[in-house]
């Protein structure tokens, strides 16, 4: 009923055996029959909606959020004719594929089945590719060298004395949660740093 209540960033910095950042579980809103069959047309195709309707009443729906490492060449720019065209190559796999599968083992173990004759779970892995651009992130990254970076390390363009970029265009990579309360503490950030500059 509540299912949107559980974070877990246990495994954010790594764990035994992995040494590197895997990412933040968390759960999320209630998965309904209807989104089986459009996130799955192959594997949910051919099943009634009401078996649908049943698996997704007795689904416990996560989300794996891993960071998007920072890639020269995944960028946006802008084309001769004005339009925008879009460049990204995933990257970060190893680490994503670690956070699941330590999801599933855990899992696992936790007796989700204690009223069946034959232990059984299934898996509807849905990724969310390019097109989920819900926390867009790094477009003007900031840094100390002009080089390599839109900004200084107070979020004023390095080319312009009078502009600062203060959203989520900042960040040098996106993390693995939501970006919006470390955008609104850099924002306060350079507002102090403005007002100091402005005395």
């Amino acid at each position: 009923m509540f299912q949107k209540t559980l974070g877990l960033n246990d495994f954010y910095f790594g764990m035994e055996g992995f040494e590197y950042p895997m990412g933040n579980i968390q759960m999320v809103g209630k998965s309904q029959g209807p989104m089986y069959r459009g996130e799955k047309p192959i594997e949910a195709g051919l099943a009634p909606m009401f078996a649908l309707d049943e698996v997704a009443k007795h689904a416990v729906d996560f989300w794996l959020s891993t960071e998007d490492l920072p890639m020269p060449d995944n960028r946006i720019t802008l084309e001769q004719d004005g339009s925008i065209k879009l460049s990204y190559t995933l990257n970060n796999q190893v680490a994503k594929q670690k956070l699941y599968d330590k999801l599933k083992s855990m899992l696992n173990h936790l007796g989700m089945h204690p009223n069946h004759l034959i232990p059984r779970n299934l898996y509807m892995k849905n990724e969310i590719g390019v097109g989920g651009v819900a926390h867009q992130a790094g477009t003007a990254r900031f840094g100390k060298d002009p080089k390599t970076s839109v900004l200084d390390v107070d979020c004023k363009a390095h080319e312009l004395d009078n502009l600062y970029i203060v959203d989520t265009s900042f960040f040098p990579s996106i993390g693995a949660v939501n970006p919006a309360l470390t955008a609104m503490a850099n924002a306060l950030r350079v507002g102090d740093h403005l007002l100091e500059r402005i005395k």
